[in-house]
């Protein structure tokens, strides 16, 4: 212990004043300005907390090592069978109910939880079943939003019938998306895939006759019900509106509620899809896809085709969540699809296990809602976000929910018994 300890003694200097040149600017010198001057306040507390936290850390390497390999997270036990159906029906029911008893900052949060498992469902289609990583995913929510937003700024569309041709706009969009990656794997598919987010992004920038630029479209009108506007007062004259036809009084509360139960049936139908899809031949040739290309190519599957399934399905349901993101907003901007964005579903797929819905949908309600419940950590929020992604590869690298893959035990052939 002694001798690893020694041994350890310089690589632990040497981290140190890594961390010290970087958690210097970071978090120990702070701008105040005081009239027109600017000051610099040091906080050096800060810096020698730090420092001398990776120095432990990597003077005691060789004992924390062995720890974490013996330490392990709890499996979680395999519900039965007949369980399944009841607890997901009791869950759904529940989750429909709930919005009539919580608050409309809860009922807020909760709609944007939604928007996120329905974004993480659809990567863990290209990332999770098929095996390919997407660091551009956003650029198709861009694309379904804007979609919406032109369609209703340039043609006075509504909701409902931007709706299917959100999801077209960003199916097409994965689609042409695919051709240039057929080639690539792994990092260079990163890459290109990054590429075209941004390039989404500066587009959306500088096409300022037709986005708005920067400023982006505002003015976007919500879903309507039936026809029925949920407002106080209807945008046409002798028009009636959703509290005048049933007869009630005016709730801003109504279309609170109304927005999280249209982002759960949008979320529900994209994992009934995802669900049926990946037991389905298409299900079966992302998973060959992703365990093995060449295996797959030796097999008869057509790695082309393939791709561009995965890239157009899960830019599909992309789609559609941008346009309920923007009906939500009521404004788009090009500041709400930045890197950033794909970064957060990515570890969102990551985090929950890819390839498992369930897990996705877990990881996808934590990383909504738990940095809205601690507020006062908001100025350390991705730094805490990446620990906790560290700790996760260290201490269990396949997600909180692993995807269970089904295995066929075949008996041994029994030797037949010698006749007496």
């Amino acid at each position: 212990m002694l001798r690893n300890i020694q041994r350890n003694l310089i690589p632990a200097l040497l981290a140190t004043v890594i961390a010290a040149l970087l958690i210097t600017p970071i978090f120990g010198l702070e701008l105040q300005r005081a009239g027109s001057r600017l000051s610099v306040q040091p906080h050096w507390n800060y810096v020698l907390w730090g420092c001398l936290a990776v120095f432990v850390v990597q003077l005691c390497k060789p004992a924390l090592h062995g720890f974490t390999n013996t330490m392990r997270l709890p499996q979680v036990p395999r519900l039965p069978q007949p369980w399944v159906k009841p607890l997901m029906l009791a869950a759904l029911l529940l989750a429909v109910i709930w919005p009539f008893m919580a608050g409309r900052n809860a009922v807020d949060i909760a709609t944007l939880a939604l928007i996120y498992v329905m974004l993480a469902l659809g990567l863990n289609i290209v990332v999770g079943f098929a095996g390919l990583l997407d660091l551009g995913f956003v650029g198709f929510y861009a694309v379904g939003a804007y979609t919406y937003a032109l369609l209703y700024h340039w043609a006075g569309w509504s909701f409902w019938q931007a709706l299917p041709l959100s999801g077209v706009m960003a199916a097409l969009f994965g689609f042409l998306l695919g051709f240039p990656v057929l080639r690539l794997r792994g990092d260079y598919l990163a890459i290109v895939t990054l590429g075209f987010g941004e390039i989404i992004r500066l587009l959306l920038v500088n096409l300022t006759d037709w986005t708005g630029g920067p400023d982006g479209i505002s003015g976007i009108p919500k879903p309507t019900v039936l026809g029925l506007e949920m407002t106080r007062s209807a945008s046409t004259e002798g028009a009636q509106t959703f509290h005048q036809f049933f007869g009630m009084d005016f709730n801003s509360m109504h279309m609170v509620i109304f927005l999280y139960l249209m982002a759960l049936l949008l979320a529900v139908i994209t994992l009934l899809i995802g669900s049926r899809l990946i037991r389905m031949p298409i299900g079966r040739a992302w998973e060959a896809l992703r365990e093995d290309e060449i295996a797959c190519r030796s097999l008869g599957l057509s790695p082309m085709n393939i791709k561009l399934s995965a890239f157009t399905l899960g830019a599909m349901f992309a789609g559609f969540g941008g346009a309920f993101f923007a009906a939500r907003q009521g404004i788009v901007n090009p500041e709400s699809f930045t890197f950033i964005e794909s970064a957060l579903i990515l570890a969102i797929v990551v985090l929950g296990g890819m390839g498992s819905q369930l897990g996705v949908i877990i990881a996808a309600v934590l990383l909504t809602v738990l940095p809205e419940l601690a507020r006062e950590f908001s100025e350390y929020r991705m730094l805490i976000f990446g620990l906790v992604m560290i700790l996760m590869m260290i201490w269990r690298p396949q997600g909180l929910l692993p995807m269970r893959r089904n295995h066929i035990h075949v008996e041994p052939p029994q030797e037949p018994q010698p006749k007496s």
